[in-house]
């Protein structure tokens, strides 16, 4: 097509193979017919409802979260994930090397959850989780947490870890002897759910998204 002339580059005919252009910034066309630039980058915070899987579609029926965020211009898909029976804050977007590098455990991007456990946990259990425990797949890294409340019949946490794996919170708890019964997230990287209601979400802001690129080493 170049040897043919049927390709400019910003309103020149392109003659030399090898010329590079940025997608998006530089104006092409072929046959005088311009190339669309890439989508516009989408970034939203989605207050996940139980009993959403966090996946594009789901063979069974079930519900997901797409069926909640369909007046989204594009496709767009969860920042790593929420299981079935969690809530909270998910991150959704279209921009690749963004949600990779928030998921990369290298990065280690704090992740809070208020969780519920069943029974009165003990200072004991307390300390292993601060320090982290043994799992299946390796060792958890420690946890910063802070007792909310707790009685006989359950004990209200606050809990961030820093890798995120599969259940990685209810597994830490079950290490140590005590059931999760609630689960939400209500932090990630820099930002906090906040009021933000079961099933809602709200585009980030412009400066939300650039604090979260920082974090990660994103210009």
């Amino acid at each position: 097509m170049i040897l043919g002339g049927r390709v400019k580059l910003n309103g020149h005919v392109v003659k030399q193979l090898g010329t590079r252009a940025m997608w998006g910034r530089d104006q092409i066309e072929v046959d005088g017919r311009e190339v669309p630039g890439p989508p516009q980058k989408i970034y939203l915070m989605l207050n996940k409802p139980f009993g959403y899987l966090a996946s594009l579609g789901d063979p069974e029926g079930r519900p997901v979260i797409t069926d909640l965020v369909k007046d989204v211009p594009g496709r767009i898909y969860s920042v790593g994930r929420l299981d079935f029976d969690s809530l909270g804050l998910l991150l959704m977007t279209n921009d690749g090397e963004w949600a990779c590098r928030l998921m990369h455990p290298r990065y280690r991007v704090p992740r809070t959850y208020k969780v519920t456990v069943r029974g009165n946990i003990s200072n004991e259990a307390l300390t292993s989780l601060k320090k982290g425990v043994l799992l299946e797949d390796g060792p958890s890294g420690p946890a910063r947490l802070s007792l909310i409340s707790r009685d006989p019949a359950k004990t209200l946490l606050r809990m961030t870890i820093t890798q995120g794996r599969t259940r990685q919170v209810r597994r830490m708890l079950d290490s140590v002897g005590y059931e999760v019964i609630h689960l939400i997230r209500i932090g990630f990287g820099t930002l906090e759910l906040g009021s933000l209601k079961v099933g809602q979400y709200r585009l980030l802001e412009s400066t939300e998204v650039d604090a979260l690129k920082n974090l990660v080493g994103l210009e």
